[in-house]
């Protein structure tokens, strides 16, 4: 059994420089390193862990079934343990990540595909996007993204800087689930402007508050307000406050939050407002989303570059869903 080899080392392979070579000193010197010796692993056993991830990564991308098990979820300890059972080798971590890298692999964040999302409804959608964005363009109406999110008093945990060997520790009251504000968040496609109104909960009855309030905002414009389906949006009374308001309903398709440009706006949100802070008070927590708001909309381009809209659909991806 032979031993894993050492990574390939890199060595100065240019000729000693003359001082009176002006040519030398016009090349890099990283140009002048050339990688020496074999890739740590041969062609054979590189080969076999991409196509060991490639086949889990397919895999996950397939409807599931009743009784299927998943494929493995590779890390590098796993495929280190893979290459030892298969071939008999024992390699480190970073022997397989170099690996992985030489066969155009990278370490990444899944994301979701919801599946149940009707192709074809999302095409149809897009399309008649398409020509609502244009007329927006055109400023024959105002175009309005409406989301809700619920967002807690407790600190939301993501990476920062610390001091190394020590844990970074934050502080929490350890508010309730109940503990919370629901905001009402509006994407003004038109201004790039963001609005984040507060309310106790979302359901009818402020949903219809808020497209009051959009109105009083906009007596003499063309309205669409471009929302998802959750059930206060689709209720009786709803539909029929925003007719009398005289406001366009263009409700996006099932399962589609990627449609929904505000789904960002939370994202960015809870990065420069929760994360890393519990807020003491529901009225504290509404005050700092205020002040996040003007702070956002004093950048129209930012937030146009942030909440992109998507107005196409990615083929490759619309093929992995499944209607049911």
């Amino acid at each position: 059994m032979t031993s894993c080899k050492p990574p390939p080392t890199c060595i100065d392979a240019s000729p000693t420089p003359d001082a009176n070579d002006s040519r030398m000193s016009a090349i890099p010197y990283e140009a002048n390193l050339t990688p020496v010796g074999p890739p740590p692993l041969c062609a054979k056993i590189a080969a076999a862990l991409r196509e060991a991830v490639c086949a889990a990564q397919r895999t996950a991308a397939t409807p599931p079934r009743e009784g299927a098990d998943p494929a493995p979820r590779w890390t590098l300890k796993r495929l280190a343990l893979f290459v030892r059972e298969r071939f008999g080798r024992r390699c480190c971590r970073e022997t397989i990540r170099a690996a992985l890298h030489r066969r155009t692999l990278s370490w990444k964040k899944a994301k979701k595909l919801l599946g149940r999302a009707d192709p074809e409804r999302r095409q149809a959608f897009v399309e008649q996007l398409q020509d609502v964005l244009a007329g927006a363009q055109r400023d024959r109406h105002l175009v309005v993204y409406v989301d809700e999110a619920h967002i807690h008093q407790d600190a939301d945990l993501g990476y920062g800087w610390a001091k190394r060997g020590e844990r970074f520790w934050v502080a929490s009251s350890s508010p309730g689930l109940s503990a919370r504000v629901s905001f009402y968040g509006l994407y003004l496609y038109n201004e790039g402007q963001v609005r984040l109104w507060p309310f106790p909960r979302a359901n009818g009855e402020h949903t219809i508050a808020v497209l009051q309030r959009l109105r009083a905002a906009f007596p003499d414009e063309a309205l669409i307000v471009l929302w998802d389906g959750a059930p206060y949006h689709r209720a009786k009374a709803v539909r029929e406050a925003a007719t009398t308001l005289n406001i366009t309903l263009m409700p996006l398709p099932g399962y589609s939050p990627d449609l929904m440009p505000v789904e960002a706006l939370w994202h960015w949100l809870r990065e420069d407002v929760t994360y890393h802070h519990c807020h003491a008070s529901a009225e504290d927590l509404a005050r700092r989303v205020g002040d996040f708001e003007a702070r956002l909309n004093q950048d129209p381009l930012a937030i146009a570059d942030r909440l992109w809209v998507k107005d196409c659909l990615d083929p490759e991806e619309e093929k992995l869903r499944f209607s049911i």
